[in-house]
């Protein structure tokens, strides 16, 4: 049981590629296995949206 806290979420293609790549190269802990990337595509009404998740356990 637990919950998916969102650690960064953007619009920004390159924005996104940048923060991901800063997070690699970084002395942050992450267990990227408790981590899950979502791509939410967007149509002609909505841009698409990149958000980066980690799975919190109660």
């Amino acid at each position: 049981m637990g919950r998916w806290e969102v650690l960064f979420e953007t619009q920004d293609g390159s924005e996104w590629r940048d923060h991901i790549s800063r997070l690699r190269a970084s002395d942050t802990q992450i267990d990227w296995s408790a981590v899950r990337v979502d791509t939410f595509c967007g149509r002609t009404v909505q841009p698409t949206t990149f958000r980066l998740s980690l799975f919190v356990p109660n």
